[in-house]
């Protein structure tokens, strides 16, 4: 089965498209669509939060990074500032997406 994204009227795709489509093209109610939706990014959330990589097959792979602490500046005054170690999430693109893009 594939969706068609004739019907998507902004440059961005959003939740709420996402669940528009799935009402029209499978047929789940509003509500289940929206549950739907929300509950799959609750999901990918979860699991980024307690350090598991997710991977799609045929879309690509997120993982979380630990970046460490280092030196950075204010723009505005010059002035040197330390940023804070974090952790941040990346998205790597599968084959199959870089070659259909």
């Amino acid at each position: 089965m594939e969706l068609s994204f004739d019907s998507i009227e902004t440059p961005a795709l959003t939740k709420a498209e996402l669940a528009d489509l799935l009402f029209e093209q499978i047929g789940l109610n509003k509500r289940e669509a929206k549950d739907f939706i929300d509950a799959f990014f609750e999901m990918i959330t979860r699991e980024l939060a307690a350090g598991t990589d997710v991977k799609i097959s045929g879309f690509g792979n997120f993982q979380v990074r630990t970046k460490q602490a280092r030196p950075g500046r204010n723009p505005r005054t010059g002035e040197s500032v330390l940023i804070a170690a974090r952790r941040a999430v990346t998205f790597h693109a599968s084959a199959k997406l870089k070659q259909s893009v």
